[in-house]
């Protein structure tokens, strides 16, 4: 098949021995993709040593230590040496058309970066987990559709940004906007890439046909802990720092500070406040380091349809969201 030959899965992987075995599993079953990369990140469980006995046709690079979701998955990326690489969680389960549909997807969009799949509850696959990622004016990225039931988001669309736990990338693209930034370690780096994709006209798609069951926060351990909260609050600050240019930083300011008052709220009375606000302090000191600051993404005015049409996509959002 076509897709065996332009395509490497990428799988980033720690600590997964609950799920790689599904993950893989499924992946060979379906569409013949003989180029699979798991990036292991230190894992202790076992987990590889049961890949390599189980599927000695997948390529194992191993870490001695957790280098993070972006260190791995960009790894895999430039180890490709396809047309696109497919970026997909060890906690999934894939549909067996799920590459081929992703492959015929990004080929006939000339203009797309990334194609973002279908994503169901794992434990109930009637219920969507994501259907493509959006990002707003309140400086939130939230996942489209989630909780709702699976026929919804039927058709394929525009998003703001792919899903990074299932979705195929142009390769081509990262050497003109970049890797995944390594500062996020993990979370917000999909929204981040997606963001750049989107500053240099490129475009970010979700295609329904493309299925995954996903557990999610098999990583993390469930949907709000310190862990997660703390890296998600400093890199949120560090993806607006990053992407936007000062007057689109001073248009959105009242959003983005009410945003950032409501998630401390929120989080508050999840006991979680603290966690939050250091956070909010961490993704600050980022953007003022030195390692931040190399990372912004600097105005080009030859690019300022795409900052209008992202500014009007980050207006329209936000009323998505309140409305839902």
């Amino acid at each position: 098949m076509k897709e065996s030959a332009d395509v490497t899965v990428v799988i980033p992987n720690y600590n997964g021995i609950e799920y790689v075995d599904g993950c893989l599993k499924s992946l060979y079953e379906g569409s013949k993709v003989p180029k699979v990369v798991m990036v292991d990140n230190g894992s202790t469980d076992g987990s590889v040593e049961l890949v390599k006995k189980n599927y000695p046709m997948c390529k194992i690079v191993r870490f001695p230590e957790n280098k993070g979701f972006c260190r791995a998955v960009n790894e895999g990326i430039r180890l490709a040496d396809t047309a696109y690489v497919i970026l997909l969680n060890n906690d999934t389960v894939v549909d067996k058309e799920f590459v081929r549909c992703l492959w015929k997807a990004i080929r006939k969009r000339a203009d797309a970066f990334s194609i973002s799949a279908k994503m169901l509850s794992l434990q109930n696959p009637e219920i969507i987990d994501d259907a493509g990622d959006l990002y707003c004016s309140l400086g939130w990225a939230f996942a489209r559709g989630k909780g709702k039931g699976r026929a919804a988001y039927s058709r394929p669309s525009e998003i703001f940004a792919a899903c990074a736990g299932a979705a195929i990338y142009r390769k081509s693209v990262f050497d003109i906007i970049g890797y995944f930034d390594e500062n996020h370690f993990a979370y917000l780096e999909d929204i981040d890439i997606g963001y750049r994709a989107k500053i240099s006209g490129f475009r970010n798609y979700f295609e329904p046909g493309a299925v995954v069951l996903h557990a999610g926060s098999a990583v993390s351990g469930s949907r709000y802990n310190r862990f997660k909260v703390m890296l998600s609050s400093k890199n949120s600050i560090y993806l607006i720092y990053k992407n936007m240019p000062f007057f689109q930083i001073l248009l959105n300011l009242d959003f983005l500070i009410a945003g950032i008052l409501i998630k401390a709220g929120f989080f508050a009375k999840k006991g979680l406040g603290g966690t939050y606000a250091k956070g909010i302090g961490e993704g600050i000191r980022l953007c003022l380091s030195e390692g931040g600051r190399k990372q912004k993404v600097h105005f080009r005015p030859e690019c300022m349809r795409n900052y209008v049409r992202i500014q009007l996509e980050l207006w329209a959002n936000m009323l998505r969201r309140i409305v839902d």
